[in-house]
């Protein structure tokens, strides 16, 4: 019989979709306003700059998902470059803890400025309340929480969309100041001060990488991921920056930086008549859509893992109505619940989130340079020498004190990564030295 391969049915149109699709999210209608209080009115440019070293990441997955067109992503890189079982396990739990930190981000957010616009309640009780939808509705179904991942993906473009259309008219009929947007007020330096804004800033420009799963469910990937990715990256680096000038010249720095509701403000200092309170649902659908995208794709990873006997086996378990991975659903949601209790700021959790994926991105551009040295024989992209060792030297400089990190967030992505350690050491005391090494490779194949 012969073996059994995915439907190539994605052409380039619908990737780029996908990828602005999952670079859009919370982290623009949650953070915009803190980076003002780390560069005062340039708050567009750790967004420029952390495009710009996305854009030098994305050389190195568009050159290694044309090489390997599988759907495993920087594991994969990671075990074809180095062969290391327990290093391969360690950058896809980091990737899946990464998913769950993003989701407790999304859940304080929740809580925050947008949702008192409907409804007053404690921030602690609407961010578990949040996380609990959002479990239910990954628990119903894969089936149903993609239909509705599509349906929020439009809404939060339609919003962001919005804020640009009022703002641009606002600035045209003479209100705000768009030369604030040149201004640069950095309290802890400017190297350092630019520095933490782009590690901050880094986490609104995630999901890129996350396109790399469809490898083989596109047409000619070799062809059709690098020019889809560099147009995702940059249609989404744009409309950021755009966004980000357009609330600065409607809010003052001071302003924008104490603001939890950032966009909706902008929208409300533009003066334009629209109803605050359907544009605050709207940024809620948002949020929704940021946590549900990352604890569909954590819940599944830790189920492969437990599938392959790589953790131990319960996270494999199956609900036997829903077909969904309750038990890694659950565990999921409870590391991100966990992670709302110790962080509770947005800040924290989206740079704990930002901090393991710099690290993953490193590890990737070191990968592309350390695997050409086993070229293969059909046709695929190459990025430039430069790109990935710029790639490295960014990312990895971005996950260090550099960034002017606080000392919290080191030590909740360090206590992530340990309970990956913790799992792993677990199921090779009860599976086996041996095996274990063999289901890290079957993982990736």
């Amino acid at each position: 019989m012969a073996d059994e391969t995915l439907h190539r049915a994605i052409g380039g149109r619908m990737l780029v979709i996908f990828i602005v699709g999952d670079i859009l999210g919370a982290g623009i209608y949650a953070l915009v306003g803190k980076l003002a209080g780390f560069v005062g009115g340039a708050v567009w440019l750790p967004l420029a700059i952390g495009f710009a070293l996305a854009a030098l990441t994305a050389c190195s997955y568009a050159e290694l998902v044309g090489k390997y067109p599988r759907a495993a992503g920087a594991a994969l890189y990671t075990h074809r470059a180095w062969g290391r079982p327990f290093f391969t396990f360690i950058v896809a739990f980091a990737v899946m803890m990464s998913g769950v930190a993003s989701a407790a981000t999304a859940a304080v957010a929740f809580g925050g400025d947008y949702l008192q616009q409907l409804v007053d309640v404690p921030w602690w009780i609407a961010a578990f309340g949040f996380l609990a939808l959002v479990t239910v509705i990954n628990f119903i179904g894969i089936s149903e929480s993609i239909k509705v991942n599509f349906v929020l993906t439009m809404i939060e473009l339609g919003g962001l969309l919005i804020v640009l259309i009022v703002g641009v008219v606002g600035i045209a009929r003479g209100g705000g100041d768009i030369g604030r947007a040149l201004e640069i007020e950095t309290p802890s330096g400017l190297l350092f001060g630019v520095a933490g804004a782009t590690a901050l800033g880094f986490y609104a420009l995630l999901g890129f990488e996350d396109s790399v799963n469809l490898a083989e469910e596109t047409e000619e990937p070799h062809r059709t991921f690098p020019r889809a990715l560099f147009i995702g990256i940059a249609l989404t680096g744009l409309l950021y920056v755009a966004i980000a000038i357009v609330a600065i010249a409607m809010m003052a720095p001071a302003q924008l930086a104490a603001s939890k509701a950032p966009l909706l403000d902008v929208v409300v200092a533009s003066g334009a008549n629209f109803p605050p309170g359907v544009f605050a649902l709207i940024a809620l659908f948002a949020i929704c859509n940021t946590a549900l995208i990352n604890l569909i794709m954590a819940s599944r990873l830790l189920y492969g893992m437990a599938n392959e006997k790589i953790v131990p086996s319960v996270f494999a378990r199956v609900h036997p109505t829903r077909k969904t991975p309750y038990v890694a659903i659950l565990f999921s949601v409870a590391i991100a619940a966990c992670l709302i209790l110790v962080g509770k700021d947005v800040g924290v959790l989206a740079s704990t989130c930002t901090f393991l994926l710099l690290l993953v991105f490193g590890i990737v551009n070191v990968a592309v340079l350390v695997l050409r040295r086993r070229p293969v024989e059909h046709p695929h992209f190459h990025a430039p020498t430069w790109a990935p060792a710029l790639g490295a030297i960014g990312t990895v400089a971005l996950a260090t004190p550099l960034a002017d990190r606080d000392w919290k967030i080191y030590a909740l992505g360090g206590g992530l990564i340990a309970l990956g350690a913790v799992l792993w050491v677990v199921q090779r005391l009860v599976g086996g030295k041996r095996e274990g090494e063999l289901d890290v490779e079957n993982l990736i194949k």
